[in-house]
């Protein structure tokens, strides 16, 4: 019997991917260029299910059935380029090659691109849900070449994290590199959640002063209301554990230098080159790199001290603030990433299902979460919509905590503990809701010290002006573009 679907690479997420789709009832071939992993994973985790091991390319391929599916799950970059080179001349046209890793998406388009004139059908997957929800299901964004989505989406849906509903946590997003696009931000948007919460929790820790139990017992709470996630799930069982070595919270033994993989940096290298204002989540990208120059912080420490202004609103009332809080810059944060994604559409010639793609991260994914559904229900009801705050529900939500977050904020910085993306988030909605900014005076600069022209507030957008402002610059001026 052949396989419906073959797996390249033996790490823990395509070990539990292969488990899974055997679950589901699927035939799969395992291959590792280790061949000792293959036997290792066939005679253990594999004995006794419909999984059979392979130890030679060849051989793997001639285990699928046709159109082979061969699905990469490697480390991303160079290590894919040169599988995908290995295979090709197995392989036959109208075959597939799945990357299932974390690719950046503009090697998806490419490989897109370069496959098809091979007639080879490439598909760039974002896989999401770490090796928990590789096992039990994942939320999966396939982009590509639409014409292997037939092919795949049988697996794809049946190993997909489900909904309520049944409607699994996969559809097809869009061509070429579109499914690694979209991954992207969502990994952008998790390194947002990720600095909230834990910002939200120097808040309660700090100001508060409440214990890391305390605090444990706050995110419980709110994870049975508008916060409701999966990262705010987890960050309560991390407060309560205990340190088995030394009987400490286990918060307090580990350092505060957090590391990261570059998919935050793509997201949001890939918004300045767009021009999408991802704010909050380049925030969570620097908070990251200020928190690994930990031997620095330690000697500023030692320069500097904080305020010494009392703090003496009741703890339980700032609690409520701090949620309220949290909750605000969540919807902005998620705001910029579908702002980013919208642009990026439009930069690419993509068209992307905004719902969908809520409806994809609802379940199986890091952020899954409830609100998910709001967002769902906000493209649905709006297929167009230019932001997400000016939805009917998240306008009136963040309209109605915005005193709360602007207190919070304020107090953090009077008190001096450091919350870098609830202020960027909390500076991001002030702008985007203000008519009239100050940046007419930036323009102006432009113009006086480049003669980089100006539009006029009298005049129809698009037409562009110079003034010779000191008398001496005559009227020439530079061509008018963005970039």
């Amino acid at each position: 019997m052949q396989s419906d679907i073959g797996v390249i690479g033996l790490a823990v997420m395509g070990e539990n991917l292969i488990l899974n789709m055997a679950s589901k009832g699927f035939t799969v071939s395992a291959f590792n260029r280790t061949t000792e992993k293959v036997k290792e994973f066939v005679e253990g985790h594999a004995a006794g299910k419909s999984i059979v091991g392979a130890y030679s390319l060849q051989e793997f391929v001639s285990q699928l059935k046709r159109p082979r599916k061969a699905m990469l799950m490697i480390k991303a970059g160079s290590a894919v380029d040169a599988m995908i080179a290995q295979l090709v001349p197995l392989l036959e046209p109208g075959d597939i090659i799945i990357d299932g890793g974390n690719s950046h998406y503009a090697d998806s388009t490419r490989r897109t691109r370069e496959l098809a004139q091979k007639g080879i059908l490439f598909v760039g997957a974002g896989v999401s849900g770490g090796e928990e929800g590789a096992l039990h299901g994942p939320s999966i964004m396939p982009g590509g070449n639409p014409a292997a989505w037939e092919h795949v989406k049988p697996i794809f849906q049946g190993i997909a994290a489900k909904v309520a509903d049944g409607t699994p946590c996969c559809d097809w997003v869009g061509p070429e590199g579109a499914g690694h696009f979209v991954k992207m931000v969502h990994n952008g948007i998790e390194y947002g959640d990720m600095q909230m919460i834990s910002e939200a929790y120097s808040l309660l820790r700090h100001i508060a002063g409440l214990s890391n139990a305390q605090c444990a017992d706050v995110f419980t709470q709110w994870n049975q209301g508008e916060l409701d996630s999966f990262l705010i799930e987890i960050t309560a069982d991390i407060l309560r554990k205990k340190d088995e070595q030394t009987g400490q919270d286990m918060i307090d033994v580990i350092l505060d230098a957090a590391g990261q993989k570059g998919t935050g940096k793509w997201t949001s290298v890939t918004a300045l080159d767009v021009g999408a204002p991802t704010s909050t989540i380049a925030e969570a990208v620097f908070a990251r790199c200020i928190s690994a120059l930990k031997d620095e912080r330690i000697a500023a420490s030692k320069l500097f001290g904080g305020p010494q202004i009392p703090f003496t609103m009741e703890p339980r009332a700032f609690t409520e603030l701090v949620r309220q809080a949290l909750y605000a810059s969540k919807i902005c944060s998620y705001a910029q990433g579908y702002q980013l994604m919208r642009m990026a559409a439009l930069e690419f010639g993509w068209e992307l299902n905004y719902g969908g793609i809520a409806l994809m991260w609802r379940e199986g994914c890091i952020i899954r979460a409830r609100f998910l559904e709001n967002i769902k229900g906000a493209y649905d009801h709006t297929p167009n919509l230019q932001n997400l705050l000016l939805d009917e529900y998240f306008a009136k939500t963040i309209s109605s905590h915005q005193n709360a977050w602007r207190q919070v904020v304020a107090q953090a910085v009077l008190q001096g503990v450091w919350v870098p993306a609830f202020s960027s988030a909390l500076a991001y909605f002030d702008g985007y809701r203000t008519a009239t900014l100050s940046t007419n005076l930036v323009q102006a600069q432009r113009d006086y010290f480049g003669a980089h022209t100006y539009e006029r507030t009298d005049q129809p957008r698009g037409q562009f002006f110079h003034t010779n402002w000191t008398g001496r610059g005559g009227t020439t001026s530079s061509s008018s573009y963005n970039v």
